[in-house]
């Protein structure tokens, strides 16, 4: 089993107050954070639900890659963006995602089998199953 770490820091009142996001475990990046990045997206600054689409992106993109390799048929490019809406009052609303593939001698009816196969049973997927999980699934021939 592994562990990852991520570090916030954050100074002063919500509306008002900065901070900063680490990727601890790899140490590859430090990100600005701020209510307003949140809910203005403003330029220059992470917020949750972008890291969390981030998260959702990658975890996706593996997950099929993993199960049209074992099918086979592994894929040359995938292409995954993923939006993750919030709402203030309520918090998460849904994660939509959005794949593109090229996948030879594989037909649209099996991609989008493992692409929905993907969908349900990634990790983040699994974690975020208190949302609504939507998925748009393209083979680009």
């Amino acid at each position: 089993m592994t562990k990852n770490q991520a570090k916030a820091h954050w100074e002063g009142p919500l509306l008002s107050g900065v901070g900063t996001v680490e990727m601890a475990t790899s140490g590859i990046a430090t990100f600005p954070i701020g209510w307003a990045a949140r809910a203005e997206h403003v330029d220059g600054a992470t917020n949750p639900e972008e890291l969390i689409a981030a998260a959702h992106a990658t975890c996706y993109s593996m997950a099929l890659s993993n199960g049209l390799a074992g099918n086979g048929t592994p894929p040359e490019t995938i292409d995954t963006t993923v939006e993750v809406g919030f709402d203030p009052r309520s918090g998460l609303t849904g994660s939509h995602i959005t794949v593109v593939a090229v996948v030879p001698d594989i037909d649209a009816d099996q991609f989008a089998k493992f692409a929905q196969d993907a969908k349900d049973n990634c990790p983040v997927s699994k974690a975020l199953a208190g949302i609504p999980i939507t998925l748009d699934a393209t083979l680009k021939i």
